[in-house]
This record gives structure tokens, C-alpha cells and sequence, in this order.
């Protein structure tokens, strides 16, 4: 005859048995569900490897044209290369400088800390300050959102083609990013700092440049060197709008049919990207 403790045993295996029982079917189904969205979906936007298939002797073809690289267009490319540095360079300063205001409006814990003093009290009563708070995640949602090149042709079309309208185009994006991560950083610090400064008196000031910041500069820092880093990879695209650099002199050779010297531009795309990539990640190794 069986114990009640082993009866317990014995129901709470069943128990779990009955439990993952369910959590399978619930598992296949939502597979199978999942398989049929995406199958439908393939479908819709007309994904097939058999035309990747059909066109890979076209593709092959190009690809061969390009080879090989008439290397000798290196040297009509390093105004180009500086140019793009230059764009991503201005481009996330420009960033940095506007992501440190915002960042703080993003979040909960030091918009009203912002606030004018004399509409303080009158704003956290009404939650004005979540009003502002909320405003400024969805800016910053719009300015993350939408793709350099779309503000790229915006920018284009006011200020003209050339570089500066490459920055332009980088530095509301890249403030967007940074803004939204930085925030996020900042309502994750230690309250209990900001809570002993303001016990001793210190101003709103002085509790955001003694309290705040200094537990979000490791973070900050970071976050703009790899911002920087994904700003030399969008540089090198924005040409293709009009915004310089050199993705104007890759459009430029493939609308001329120069392919040679299109590879060109490719390779010195890719050297830029590496070095980049290296030289940032080491940076961020030193801060982290």
C-alpha cells in the first residue's frame, strides 16, 4: 500500500506530465501557425529561390564585369574617403551634443528635474512632466525610425547636394538612438545617490551633473563610439541620394557602366568599414 507521500509524489509527476502535455500542444500549434503565416507571407512578396536560381548567371555576370578592379581609381577616391569620415564624424558630434538634453527629457526620473523651478510643483501635480516625457519618446521614436537616406533626400532638397546634407541626415537619426539608449541608461541608475545629494540641499543642477551623470558616462561614451561607428557605415550609402562621400562616386561609376572602378569603390568600402569597426571596438574595450 502506498504512502502518502509517495501518492504526492506520484500526483505531481502526473501533474507535470499533464502540464508539459499541454505546453507541447500549445508549442506545436503555435508552430504550425507560425509556419502558415510565413509561408503566406513568402508568397505575397513573391520569395522563391528558384528565381535566385534563374538569375544567378545574370548576377554572375555582373559580378565578373567588375574584376578586375582598376586600382589606379584609388587615388580619385581619397577626397571621397576623407569626405565620408568627415560626414560621420559631424554627423554623430552633432548627435552627442543634442542626445545629452533629450536623453534627460526621455527619462521618468529626471524630466521633472529639468523643469523650470518655478513650474515645478505645478507640473509634477498635473503630470505635465510625464506629458513631456512621453513627447520626447515619441520624437525621438520618429528620428530613430526613419532611415538616413529618406532624411538624406530630405535634406537634399533643402540645403542642396554635397556633404552637409549628409550630416545633417546622420545627426537627427543618430540622436534618436543615442537619446533613446541614454534615457533608458539614466532611469537605470542608482536612486539612492540623487536622493542623498538632494537631502544635503543640492539644486536640480547639481543633483543632474554630481548624481546622474557620472553613473551614465561609462554608458553614454559607448553608446557614441559605437553610434559613431554605425555612422561611418551609413556615410558611406548616403551618396547614393546626393549626400557625398563615397557611395556618390559608386552610383556615379555604375551609372557610367564603369564597373572597374565600381569594384574599386567597393573594396575601399569595405577597408573603411574594417578599420572602423577595429579601431571603435578597441575604443569601446578601454571604456567598458
Amino acid at each position: 500500500m502506498k504512502t502518502t507521500s509517495e501518492r504526492n509524489v506520484a500526483a505531481t509527476i502526473q501533474l507535470e506530465a499533464a502540464r508539459r502535455k499541454r505546453w507541447f500542444a500549445k508549442a506545436l500549434g503555435l508552430g504550425v501557425l507560425t509556419a502558415i503565416v510565413l509561408w503566406f507571407t513568402a508568397d505575397r512578396i513573391g520569395m522563391s529561390p528558384l528565381a535566385l536560381i534563374r538569375g544567378a548567371d545574370h548576377m554572375w555576370d555582373f559580378i565578373i564585369r567588375m574584376f578586375p578592379p582598376d586600382l589606379k581609381y584609388i587615388s580619385f577616391l581619397g577626397r571621397a574617403f576623407v569626405e565620408t569620415v568627415q560626414i560621420a564624424v559631424w554627423g554623430t558630434l552633432l548627435a552627442v551634443t543634442f542626445s545629452i538634453p533629450l536623453s534627460l527629457l526621455a527619462a521618468r526620473n529626471t524630466t521633472p528635474l529639468i523643469m523650470l523651478p518655478w513650474f515645478t510643483e505645478t507640473w509634477q501635480r498635473f503630470g505635465l512632466h510625464l506629458i513631456v516625457f512621453h513627447l520626447t519618446r515619441m520624437l525621438l521614436n520618429i528620428m530613430r525610425g526613419i532611415n538616413e537616406l529618406i532624411f538624406a533626400l530630405i535634406f537634399v532638397s533643402a540645403v542642396g547636394l554635397g556633404p552637409f546634407a549628409g550630416v545633417l541626415a546622420i545627426a537627427i537619426h543618430a540622436t534618436g538612438m543615442l537619446a533613446k539608449f541614454c534615457g533608458e541608461e539614466i532611469e537605470g541608475i542608482d536612486q539612492g545617490q540623487v536622493e542623498a545629494l538632494q537631502a544635503t540641499g543640492a539644486s536640480k543642477m547639481q543633483v543632474i551633473l554630481f548624481a546622474v551623470i557620472p553613473q551614465v558616462i561609462p554608458a553614454f561614451i559607448s553608446y557614441s563610439i559605437f553610434r559613431l561607428d554605425v555612422s561611418i557605415r551609413s556615410a558611406t550609402v548616403l551618396g547614393l541620394v546626393g549626400a557625398g562621400g563615397l557611395g556618390f562616386s559608386l552610383i556615379k561609376t555604375m551609372k557610367l557602366f564603369k564597373y572597374y572602378e565600381t569594384a574599386t569603390c567597393i573594396l575601399v568600402i569595405f577597408l573603411l568599414v574594417g578599420v572602423s569597426d577595429r579601431i571603435c571596438s578597441k575604443w569601446r574595450a578601454k571604456v567598458i
